[in-house]
């Protein structure tokens, strides 16, 4: 036996990319990190990816944080996925298609399709969202429509984490954070919606089974998986979640740690959350996830973020950082369509140039609009005290634009946690709760993940707001 502290790996499998982190079980020192890039493809609305990729670029990324260590003392293994993607297997668990992804907007008519049947409020009522294009449900309708020999094929459907989780550990497990943004998943009840899986022409014997929390034992790492990891046999599996959820582990929100505390998470999507234990508030805007430890996880979506400001200072021949404030150009990013608001069919939107405005400050109004866009979506959650700190996460925390923006146009103070990847962080504290029973919330704290710099509030830029609030509100009328 080894005599080394106990360590656990936890995986972020993302849009772009798989990171696998080795963290300390009892510090939370993340001692070794790997990486491996995905490929996504895919036009005029589709994004698509191979899942055999997903699980070779996880077998590289742990690879990578685990070479040159003694794996002897690594005791769990927990994998946080994309959220929504959709993931087909025949019988032998391969995959019938590559999986749809949740940014893939060609089943925007089949989400509101689903709306119009149950109502807005109806979906609220049993899922506490409302069907978008990203939601699984909506894929799976599509596939139905457009495939439907793939879909007559189906041995089980899968969320990418699952997908992920039952090839180390040899069983069929979700959790209810990551359950809850399929579409057919009721968090109040904690189980599918029997009559939603009848509306949607799904078995639910193609579903895997719901694990009470994402820090639950499902499985242990099998003698195939271990060969490929280089990790030893019967390493403990966690049921693991869904990117958000597992973020807000990594950050110790949630039951045994901060409640209603908001987040900002700028990456190649925007999101907004928060840990709450009352019923998120029923609205369009927010998605009522489940959190993986048994309380809520209120959030909003944006589709377009980092990389939609990337494409633009590419285009304009400018570093991320060559920006200044917008003026009185505005650019709405909405490259990919957007979520929220839900405008699917939407692109890029620039106005109010004047012969003046320089490309710097086209950039600016670009952060400003994808900023904008996500703050927008946070006034849909639970109402907290303007003091109550911004936590901001993801790719564009680090950058200072990004964080400025944020600061000018929110007001609120900012807290800019050390930590970088909280995603693979929350899954290393769900493996440590898999393989010795702590609350992973709790290890999470106990590891200072969600501590960092805190940056007092600026005034609030209320003039930039306005005008950008102006140009998008024709385009939301009745929606």
């Amino acid at each position: 036996m080894s005599s080394s502290p106990p360590l656990v790996i936890g995986v972020d499998s993302s849009t772009q990319s798989t990171k696998a982190v080795l963290v300390d079980a009892v510090t939370g020192a993340v001692l070794a990190t790997g990486r491996a890039p995905h490929t996504v493809s895919g036009r005029a609305g589709a994004r698509e990816s191979d899942p055999e990729e997903w699980w070779r670029a996880l077998v590289a990324a742990v690879g990578a944080a685990v070479r040159g260590r003694d794996t002897r003392a690594v005791t769990g293994i927990a994998v946080a996925g994309q959220q929504h993607g959709l993931v087909v297997l025949d019988a032998a668990s391969r995959p019938l298609r590559p999986a749809l992804l949740w940014n893939d907007t060609r089943s925007a008519p089949q989400a509101a399709a689903l709306t119009a049947e149950l109502g807005a409020d109806g979906w609220l009522a049993r899922t506490g969202s409302v069907p978008v294009a990203s939601f699984t449900a909506a894929k799976w309708r599509w596939l139905c429509a457009h495939e439907p020999g793939t879909a007559g094929r189906a041995a089980a459907v899968r969320l990418p984490h699952d997908f992920l989780t039952g090839r180390l550990g040899g069983r069929a497990a979700t959790d209810p954070g990551d359950a809850s943004g399929t579409g057919w998943y009721d968090p109040a009840a904690g189980a599918y919606d029997t009559g939603l899986l009848d509306l949607l022409g799904l078995d639910p014997a193609l579903l895997p089974a719901v694990a009470p929390t994402g820090a639950t034992r499902v499985g242990a790492l099998t003698a195939a998986a271990a060969r490929e990891l280089g990790l030893p046999e019967g390493v403990a599996v966690a049921a693991g979640t869904g990117d958000n959820m597992a973020a807000a582990v990594g950050l110790g929100l949630g039951g045994r740690g901060l409640l209603d505390h908001p987040v900002v998470s700028l990456g190649t999507s925007g999101t907004v959350f928060t840990a709450t234990r009352a019923r998120p508030p029923g609205t369009a805007a927010l998605a009522g996830f489940a959190a993986t430890d048994g309380t809520r996880l209120p959030l909003g979506c944006t589709l377009n973020c980092t990389l939609a400001v990337d494409k633009v200072a590419g285009l304009l021949g400018l570093g991320r950082e060559d920006a200044e404030p917008g003026g009185e150009a505005v650019l709405l990013p909405y490259l990919d369509g957007e979520r929220t608001p839900d405008l699917p069919g939407a692109s890029g939107l620039l106005t109010g140039v004047r012969h003046t405005t320089t490309p710097r400050q086209v950039l600016g109004a670009a952060y400003e609009g994808a900023v904008f866009t996500v703050l927008r979506a946070a006034e849909a959650l639970p109402r907290v005290g303007r003091d109550v700190p911004l936590r901001v996460i993801g790719g564009g925390a680090r950058g200072r634009f990004w964080v400025e923006t944020v600061r000018r146009l929110s007001g609120r103070p900012v807290v800019l946690p050390r930590t970088a990847e909280f995603t693979a962080l929350g899954a290393a504290a769900l493996a440590a709760g898999a393989a010795a029973g702590p609350d992973p919330v709790a290890v999470a704290v106990s590891w200072g993940a969600g501590e960092g710099a805190a940056l007092p509030p600026v005034p609030r830029d209320r003039e930039t707001w306005e005008r950008i609030e102006a140009v998008l509100a024709p385009l939301t009328v009745g929606r």
